[in-house]
């Protein structure tokens, strides 16, 4: 049975953009295509720093194109702040103005870790290579995968409501680990092994870590016995970003059982930040006569 991943430490709140886009030549001018990888152009002036892989891994990042004297620039201002205020959204904004204009629409604020604002010349050559003209704001909305989800023109009250809502989607979307668990589909008979699984994929933007050492505790119910019921050290193995592990058991009695797994390990993300995943799976079988 599939289990779905629970958010189990600060880093599993926050981290929500698998494979981080990395920084590359200028944007071409066609417009981003939805479903395609888009990568972040490679500007010279940022007020406080350029965008950092390691900060916008696992979240939504939102490209926020604006300019001074336009007034739903000012209005959408408030709605990119208040977006990336409720977590797991990377902001990198882009005005198309001197530093003084981009400190008056800098929805980054000089928080660490939550986005960049690029202002000078590069911008406006970028907002030319684009296209961009005058129906801003302009928000490209790239998942945690690096693709583009949505991209959005002008400040219609529709769109950027349908942006929010694209942004707030990919969010509750993020998984920062699945639990799976498989055991027979077809009755088992009494006394013969059968053998219970279970695995925990990490994002792609994750690696497990020896912080914790990774153990799975089984509870059995009456009548079923199993190798154990305390799987760690080499009765796991780790791969990669994937965590898994096999276990012999019997049913002496016919009849339908559940049994549960509780899985718990620990991981970093690109920041080095430490994070501890706890979930459980559940298996149901049946033993026949």
């Amino acid at each position: 049975m599939d289990m779905s991943a629970r958010v189990a430490s600060p880093l599993t709140a926050a981290v929500v953009l698998a494979s981080v886009a990395v920084l590359a030549a200028p944007a071409r001018a066609e417009a981003p295509a939805v479903g395609e990888p888009w990568s972040w152009p490679i500007l010279k002036d940022w007020l406080e720093g350029s965008p950092n892989g390691s900060d916008a891994a696992g979240k939504v990042v939102v490209h926020w194109f604006c300019k001074p004297k336009v007034e739903d620039c000012k209005v959408d201002l408030a709605r990119i702040f208040n977006t990336r205020e409720q977590g797991n959204v990377y902001v990198i904004a882009y005005i198309n103005g001197s530093k003084r204009d981009a400190g008056r629409l800098d929805p980054v604020r000089g928080e660490v870790g939550a986005g960049a604002v690029a202002f000078g010349k590069q911008v406006g050559t970028l907002f030319k290579r684009m296209a961009i003209g005058a129906a801003l704001p302009m928000s490209i909305v790239v998942d945690v995968d690096g693709k583009v989800a949505l991209v959005s023109h002008t400040g219609d009250p529709d769109q950027l409501d349908a942006r929010d809502t694209k942004v707030a989607a990919l969010v509750a979307a993020i998984k920062v680990f699945t639990v799976h668990g498989t055991c027979p589909s077809v009755p088992i008979k009494k006394g013969e092994r059968f053998e219970l699984s279970v695995s925990a994929d990490l994002a792609t933007w994750l690696d497990f870590d020896v912080s914790v050492q990774p153990e799975i505790k089984l509870t059995l119910p009456p009548d079923v016995t199993c190798d154990a019921t305390l799987l760690k050290g080499t009765a796991i193995t780790v791969s990669g970003r994937k965590l898994s592990a096999v276990v012999g058991c019997r049913g002496s009695v016919k009849g339908s059982y559940e049994a549960t797994g509780s899985v718990r390990f620990s991981y970093r993300g690109p920041n080095k930040a430490l994070g501890v995943g706890a979930d459980a799976v559940r298996w149901k079988f049946s033993v026949a006569p």
